[in-house]
């Protein structure tokens, strides 16, 4: 209840703040994003972004809910000409409740594939996260693993470390194997992965890395960028990334994103922004702050990044996370998976 509290309070501060920018900050040559990316991950780019074109960058960030009810609550009286955040779900999500608006860009439909931006294009991916199989090379042969179903095989009973359900990564993970395997396999599969755990679940992936580095479990599903950070701060770490169904859809991804503000004051600089995110020269500064993959095809991730080597990507498009996440956390709920 605190909690809550806090962030309504904080919400009306930033609201107040915000609604009462000068007319010169929150002219036609300025750009309002609200952000669900932590601020040391987005104002590199938005800092760079000002510098080539000369727009100005205003952002506030919180986190997907609380921003999502704050423009819902606002309506045309938002400020906001950019809604950004994680998770194709939360985009979908922020769609289909009537916060974003189509746009019309060949830039973004030409540097955005069509699998990782909206259909009816109210939001566009900016960077690719890959959701991939952890190990650990002592205690796990790359030969042993084939993709995400097959680690509800009773092979891996007492060695399966996951994150919570709770978290929107992995409900669009299995939102997706639904759209693939159907929800009666992806339930069964589901309900062998709670079988198999070796410990309770996780709050977030960097713990299950640092579990399967300590040998409390020997396989894991984590998002590639969060072991990224982990390799960064101890190049020995006991873990390996393993690509999933190379020979069948391949590499579950998702995305960061972004889309026009519904009632969007700068509908000209807000397109400005999302295109130039999505250019080459800003791609790899964008991608490499979070160690995320650029959404990009003509651009190289990181050094380290591509040193995880190449993977083929699961091509259904990321939509579907949203369109069947309802579903997917009730499936999560019937197999027991916390």
């Amino acid at each position: 209840m605190q909690t809550e509290t806090f962030r309504f309070i904080q919400g009306a501060i930033i609201s107040f703040s915000i609604l009462s920018f000068p007319s010169s900050v929150l002219a036609a040559d300025s750009v309002v994003v609200y952000s669900a990316r932590k601020e040391h991950l987005i104002k590199p780019a938005f800092d760079q972004f000002t510098k080539e074109t000369g727009v100005a960058v205003t952002y506030i960030t919180d986190g997907e809910a609380p921003l999502m009810a704050k423009l819902k609550a606002e309506g045309p009286r938002s400020p906001a000409d950019v809604f950004m955040t994680v998770d194709a779900g939360n985009l979908w999500h922020a769609a289909h409740e009537g916060l974003l608006q189509p746009v019309e860009s060949k830039v973004l439909q030409d540097n955005v594939p069509a699998h990782l931006r909206d259909p009816k294009n109210q939001w566009f991916g900016l960077s690719v996260r890959a959701r991939t199989i952890a190990y650990n090379p002592k205690k796990v042969k790359p030969a042993e693993l084939v993709g995400y179903e097959d680690l509800a095989g009773a092979q891996w009973k007492g060695r399966l470390c996951l994150r919570t359900s709770k978290k929107v990564y992995n409900q669009s993970l299995v939102a997706m194997m639904m759209a693939d395997l159907g929800a009666e396999k992806t339930e069964a599969i589901v309900k062998s992965w709670v079988g198999n755990l070796a410990t309770k679940v996780f709050p977030d992936d960097t713990a299950v890395l640092k579990a399967i580095d300590s040998g409390a479990c020997d396989v894991g599903i984590v998002n590639t960028y969060y072991f990224g950070a982990l390799q960064k701060e101890n190049p020995s770490v006991n873990v390996s990334l393993f690509w999933p169904d190379q020979k069948g859809k391949g590499v579950h991804v998702n995305i960061s994103g972004a889309g026009v503000a519904k009632h969007a004051k700068n509908h000209a600089g807000a397109i400005k922004l999302l295109e130039w995110l999505s250019s080459p020269s800003a791609q790899k500064l964008f991608a490499d702050v979070n160690l995320e993959y650029p959404v990009n095809p003509k651009v190289e991730p990181a050094a380290q990044v591509k040193a995880w080597g190449t993977f083929k990507q699961n091509p259904l498009n990321v939509v579907r996370a949203g369109e069947m996440q309802a579903v997917a956390i009730k499936l999560m709920d019937r197999a027991g998976y916390q």
